[in-house]
């Protein structure tokens, strides 16, 4: 419909005329009753609700000002943020209940738990498979972010060495851990 004849059918409905207010919910309760059916996702509230969007446009009409923006988009307006009130106070707690607020558990399940136990158990038999220098290099660069170079020097061997001994170590690892 013209954006024109919708202006003017709310300028009509802010003077109270009844047959612009009907023209007006002829034009357009369908557009808005699809903006709240998409917020709430539910077809009996969207119904409450664009009742409640046409309360305020009959009680508001008089301080909408035709400023060359769409009058729909004021109408849009008004149905989505009535649509979000309404979800808002589905999700509040009523008076005299208290909120529950449910966080998901952001640790592993117990299951994930006992595996993740059963591998580390794994992982620390293999490792104690290797040399005490060469476990350690490992946990140093693997689980405890320590450079090459560091781990080079805290061993006191050269660079390249330290780098065979990460490389042969894990192999053996995964040697070991495949078993």
């Amino acid at each position: 419909m013209d954006t024109g004849i919708i202006e003017k059918m709310i300028a009509n409905v802010g003077l109270g005329d009844r047959s612009a207010f009907s023209s007006l919910y002829d034009a357009t309760s369908a557009k808005l009753f699809g903006v709240a059916l998409r917020v709430l996702n539910d077809r009996a509230d969207a119904e409450d609700v664009l009742q409640e969007v046409f309360v305020k446009i009959w009680h508001n009409a008089d301080r909408y000002a035709a400023n060359g923006l769409s009058p729909m988009t004021w109408l849009i307006t008004i149905a989505r943020n009535t649509a979000i009130d309404r979800l808002r106070a589905r999700k509040a707690p009523s008076e005299g209940e208290e909120a529950v607020v449910s966080l998901p558990d952001p640790g592993p399940t117990p299951e994930a738990a006992a595996v993740a136990a059963s591998e580390r158990a794994r992982l620390d038999g293999c490792l104690q498979e290797l040399g005490d220098d060469q476990a350690g290099a490992v946990r140093g660069a693997y689980l405890d972010g320590e450079t090459y170079q560091s781990l080079a020097e805290l061993y006191d061997v050269p660079l390249n060495t330290m780098r065979t001994w990460l490389r042969r170590s894990l192999m053996k690892l995964k040697e070991c851990l495949s078993r």
